[in-house]
């Protein structure tokens, strides 16, 4: 950390990349800025670029935007380098410029480069996930995008209540046509995920594990393993609800704001309506959750706040899983 004295910004785009490049000289801050293209060629020929004005790249960290696939070849090919880089949300670089004016790529990566700077003491420099964790997270986005596409083409059924048969009889053919075609896709991508999960024993042993926990499914294990790139990107299960968006927050200012404990709207969404289906599942299904859930709206707790518990409940046994590497065990079944 106390080794980069040299900090490049990268403005990601489809098929360009602007570096702006800060560093120390003669106790003042001086920068310069270029433009390369976004693959391995221009990339390569960045990273030589600014090799010839430092001689070395040891004392260089490259920050920019987590921007999912755009991004991507900046970190494929900072990590076959062995570069140092930090892949940071866009909304904190954001929060973190304070007021300003006009926007433009070249500001931007200015502006990335001096987060970088100024937030070194929070560094946690990034890595790759392993290719087996990356196929998985690949294949999960295009089953979202099939089970989204089915959940739009199953509103068709809403015809044959409204319309006469005769009217609607071709576009329904069509509909259940696209329909099986779609369900076929999405059996074929879960019987990759399976085909890569069985061949890995580390994914295999912690989707096992994860699955232990009731109201727990496949999907949601799988989820799991891949946002926290096998549980090692979040040191305990709070963070991982933060990120989530399920860890409620105070909302309060002085002596007059007194809002509501919340929950924040920033978070993955995806892993959030996992996880709520997960708690409706164990509330369900899990003796113990469903004493606890009715003993808490018996007591006029509301019902979103207590699945909410809920689901931090869900997410600090899986921890506990992991952490231990045995299986869920339920006591409730054992107290007297």
């Amino acid at each position: 950390m106390e080794n980069h004295s040299i900090f490049v910004g990268v403005d990601v785009s489809k098929s360009k990349l602007d570096f702006t490049v800060l560093f120390q000289e003669d106790l003042s801050l001086q920068s310069f800025h270029f433009i390369s293209n976004n693959d391995k060629k221009g990339i390569k020929a960045a990273t030589k670029q600014i090799k010839s004005k430092f001689k070395s790249l040891e004392k260089v960290l490259f920050c920019f935007e987590n921007t999912g696939v755009y991004s991507m070849p900046l970190s494929l090919n900072l990590s076959a380098l062995g570069l140092d880089y930090w892949v940071v949300s866009p909304i904190e670089i954001n929060k973190s410029k304070g007021l300003t004016r006009g926007k433009s790529d070249k500001t931007d990566s200015k502006d990335i480069a001096l987060y970088a700077k100024t937030h070194i003491h929070k560094l946690k420099l990034s890595s790759l996930p392993e290719s087996d964790i990356l196929r998985i997270k690949v294949l999960l986005a295009e089953r979202n995008k099939l089970m989204k596409s089915l959940k739009a083409l199953d509103t068709s059924k809403e015809y044959e209540n409204n319309f006469p048969k005769a009217m609607i009889k071709e576009a329904l053919r069509i509909n259940r046509k696209i329909v099986k075609q779609l369900q076929k896709a999405i059996k074929e991508i879960e019987q990759k995920i399976k085909e890569v999960v069985v061949q890995n024993e580390e994914i295999k042993t912690q989707a096992e594990l994860i699955q232990s926990v009731p109201g727990v499914g496949k999907q949601t294990a799988y989820q799991l393993i891949c946002t926290t790139n096998g549980f090692r990107n979040f040191n305990n299960w709070r963070q991982l609800a933060c990120y989530a968006g399920v860890a409620p927050f105070e909302y309060s200012s002085g002596s007059r704001i007194r809002g509501k404990t919340k929950v924040n709207h920033h978070a993955d969404k995806q892993l959030k309506s996992l996880l709520n289906m997960c708690a409706l599942s164990s509330k369900k299904y899990d003796p113990q959750i469903k004493t606890y859930f009715d003993r808490k709206v018996a007591e006029g707790k509301n019902k979103m706040l207590v699945l909410n518990n809920i689901r931090c409940k869900l997410l600090s046994r899986i921890f506990a899983v992991i952490n231990r590497q045995t299986p869920y065990i339920n006591t409730h079944k054992f107290a007297a």
